[in-house]
């Protein structure tokens, strides 16, 4: 079975065998493409072209490529920032439409915008909980926008994008004992700020 370097040469060189090339890593990868986009984008219509479009690059940039890390963290990485724009998309018609909605959650970081639902799923909310869960995600998203970039980042692709620690650590460029010591320390810090706020509350 050829290796995902030699089928990507292939797709590069063009001709005959590119074609056939391009269709194995499709079957190979396609699984794990389309879970990364599933999770991120949680809209099936909006993942599947996003996947299409993610193999749609690998067949028209292949050459860009260079061989360092894996093909699957190249295309992971690929499906990432394809799924964020979506999201900032998404998220700036729904800004317009509900311009209250984002006051204090986006915040003026210097970033990227902080999503705080890996630890608060609307998807589990009953209708007379919204309030609450807007409220829970806004105190999450201040929190983590406070943390410093690099753990921040760390947070972001372990428990939003759902990459374990060596995915995450060939997207940075990094050694995977770095990312394991960022996420300890950002789950640290992020624990501490939010059992503070929590007696701060209870204070009150």
């Amino acid at each position: 079975m050829p290796s995902d370097p030699e089928l990507v040469k292939r797709i590069a060189g063009g001709g005959r065998e590119a074609e056939a090339a391009f269709d194995t890593l499709l079957a190979r990868h396609s699984m794990f493409v389309a879970g990364r986009l599933g999770r991120m984008v949680r809209d099936a219509g909006a993942a599947d072209d996003l996947r299409q479009e993610v193999f749609v690059r690998l067949w028209t940039r292949a050459a860009q490529w260079d061989g360092r890390g894996s093909l699957r963290a190249w295309l992971g990485a690929i499906a990432t920032k394809l799924a964020l724009n979506h999201l900032r998309s998404v998220r700036r018609r729904r800004q317009r439409s509900l311009e209250t909605a984002s006051a204090g959650v986006n915040g003026s970081t210097g970033g990227e915008p902080i999503d705080g639902t890996w630890l608060a799923d609307a998807s589990a909310e009953q209708p007379g909980d919204a309030a609450a869960a807007a409220e829970l995600r806004e105190q999450v998203a201040r929190l983590l926008a406070a943390l410093p970039a690099r753990k921040r980042d760390v947070l972001r692709m372990v428990h939003v994008e759902d990459m374990n620690v060596r995915e995450a650590a060939e997207e940075l460029g990094i050694p995977v004992g770095t990312v394991k010591s960022r996420l300890f320390h950002a789950r640290e810090a992020f624990a501490r700020r939010w059992q503070a706020l929590q007696q701060e509350l209870g204070d009150m």
